[in-house]
């Protein structure tokens, strides 16, 4: 009987109820009444398909780092506000549909920051994706050139949250700052985005390029966001330090 159980549930893809089941059959497991046996057998496999979830979330977001909140260094030098950092890691910005811009120095822990806040998301649900900003307008020209950039930036505008990596190291030409722009139009006041820059935001507009664009770039992005300007020396001088 419980062979046939247990290949029924296989058959089901029940996957955390088989492993549920299986240790209930062991000879030191629980002695469960009915009804707390199939409440166990339901929360193992509720368990089991939100991890399942939340590995897909991740692996689809491609993350430069592998990064958690609660290692982000809130020294006093490095400007970062904890409580802030921590409403962020119940990711109501995202249902709220605000940006965050990080900006900081090289190696002030930017990226790690960002990085962090998308595994958060990733863990509650929310569907993320990382690109460092340079290599993503490459992917996009490369996508225009073989007809899939439609697909592409269908595919971005979804996105619960979009995190851009290293924004500004150079000037957007031409064919970049409208893709941008189609980006931040499509998610403005829809989703959530993550900047992250080593310039401070009153410089992005030179970056950007092209009057009338830029103002409206910068108008979309701003006006609903939360800013972290990150102080201190290098966070990898201070690791090769330690």
């Amino acid at each position: 009987m419980n062979t046939q159980t247990l290949e029924q549930m296989k058959q089901l893809r029940l996957h955390g109820m088989i492993r549920a089941f299986s240790s209930s059959l062991s000879p030191q497991s629980v002695d469960y009444t009915n009804d707390e046996l199939i409440a166990y057998l339901i929360q193992s496999e509720w368990d089991d398909r939100q991890n399942r979830k939340v590995e897909r979330l991740t692996k689809t977001a491609r993350f430069r780092y592998s990064a958690v909140m609660e290692n982000i260094d809130y020294t006093h030098d490095r400007n970062i506000d904890r409580n802030q950092i921590q409403r962020f890691a119940t990711c109501d910005f995202i249902t709220q549909k605000d940006n965050i811009l990080i900006t900081g120095s090289t190696g002030a822990g930017k990226s790690y920051m960002a990085s962090a806040i998308g595994h958060q998301a990733c863990s509650l649900g929310f569907k993320t994706l990382y690109f460092n900003t340079s290599k993503l307008f490459t992917m996009l020209k490369t996508s225009k050139a073989d007809g899939s950039y439609l697909k592409q930036v269908n595919k971005i505008e979804k996105q619960d949250l979009l995190i851009l990596d290293d924004f500004g190291l150079k000037g957007l030409d031409n064919i970049n700052r409208h893709s941008l722009m189609e980006i931040i139009e499509d998610r403005h006041g829809k989703k959530s985005t993550i900047i992250a820059s080593q310039l401070p935001v009153e410089a992005w507009h030179e970056i950007i390029g092209e009057q009338t664009i830029a103002d409206a770039i910068l108008d979309r992005l701003v006006h609903t966001a939360h800013r972290i300007d990150i102080k201190g020396e290098s966070m990898r001088k201070k690791l090769k330090n330690k």
